[in-house]
């Protein structure tokens, strides 16, 4: 029997969300993109997520991975609930290169705890740039606690991709093995 298992991809503006679905879908990815009208924010990137991204992977005749990615814009996280509604994971992406996203990074967390107590992973992306902070320093600054898996990654990477959406899936099974 095919199970399938929806993961929201989350984090700040610009975190990657959208490239790290990309590298993975076996689909074209479904984007709700539109060019950015803020002068600051088009310095940053020139289109941004309006309501969500959707992928799919298959990870194996019996499971299948449907990944929702959520707008990193405050004015959009009205459809932050939405998105969660039968998330069984969640992956709080954060540019390990823009510490004044922490801050922000860490909220968006919590506001996704609040919505369902289901596993979850924080991804440093862009850890392959010069001016990444390390994981450890990260780790730190946004007030993780040891438990919680802060892993590196490199969202225009496959095989990065691929090994942060395995932990947050393990992580998964074993929470569903304990019920």
């Amino acid at each position: 029997m095919q199970q399938t298992v929806k993961m929201v991809i989350t984090g700040p503006f610009s975190a990657g969300k959208t490239q790290f679905i990309q590298s993975v879908s076996e689909i074209d990815v479904v984007a709700t993109e539109r060019k950015i009208s803020s002068a600051e924010e088009r310095s940053v990137k020139s289109a941004t997520t309006v309501a969500m991204d959707f992928g799919r992977i298959t990870v194996d005749q019996d499971l299948t991975l449907f990944l929702f990615g959520t707008p990193g814009q405050k004015r959009f996280d009205f459809m932050w609930e939405i998105l969660s509604e039968g998330m069984l994971g969640f992956i709080v992406m954060v540019d390990s290169t823009r510490p004044e996203t922490f801050r922000e990074a860490r909220s968006i967390l919590e506001t996704f705890r609040a919505y369902a107590p289901t596993p979850f992973v924080v991804a440093a992306n862009k850890q392959d740039k010069e001016d990444a902070w390390d994981l450890e320093d990260m780790g730190h600054a946004l007030r993780l606690d040891k438990s919680t898996k802060l892993l590196p990654c490199v969202a225009v990477d496959r095989n990065s991709v691929k090994t942060v959406l395995l932990e947050l899936l393990y992580s998964i099974m074993s929470e569903m093995e304990e019920k």
